[in-house]
């Protein structure tokens, strides 16, 4: 009887309700008649053995284009992070440098619509400007000397 629930029920979903321990809104109700079926889907094999499985590199790009981590897409995807990085590295690298010009697009927008929270946190990360400057060789104002002005007048 058991085995003929788990192949209408399927493996993944538990036969009972879980426990609550606390009252919630919620309450577990198992679909009365759930529809099985296979989906085909097409993308690099990763992965050995029965660990096979099949990733689609434009959803690898899209994750990677919403900022989401390594760890995170490993984890979607059911792989180990490295076997997601061995295979996907170039999709990755490329998507976040596309969200990373988009971030900075639109900060700069914004800074320039003279947000100037933005326009201060950009000056100070982007151009190195800072509330307390410090004294080094390359800001010190250059020494001025009127002795030069006076020898070219006695001179003419």
């Amino acid at each position: 009887m058991i085995d003929a629930l788990e192949q209408i029920i399927g493996p993944d979903l538990p036969m009972e309700a879980p426990e609550q321990q606390e009252p919630v809104k919620w309450e577990y109700k198992p679909r009365k008649n759930p529809k099985w079926g296979e989906v085909t889907k097409k993308g690099l094999v990763v992965g050995r053995g029965p660990n096979q499985k099949v990733v689609d590199p434009d959803e690898v790009y899209r994750l990677s284009g919403m900022g989401c981590t390594m760890e995170e897409m490993a984890h979607f995807f059911g792989i180990d992070r490295e076997t997601l990085k061995y295979n996907f590295l170039p999709y990755i690298q490329r998507s976040e440098s596309e969200l990373y010009m988009k971030i900075r697009k639109k900060q700069i927008e914004v800074a320039l619509d003279g947000n100037p929270t933005m326009l201060i946190w950009l000056g100070k990360n982007m151009l190195g400007q800072s509330d307390t400057p410090t004294n080094t060789d390359a800001n010190k104002i250059l020494p001025w000397s009127d002795n030069s002005t006076t020898k070219e007048a006695d001179e003419s």
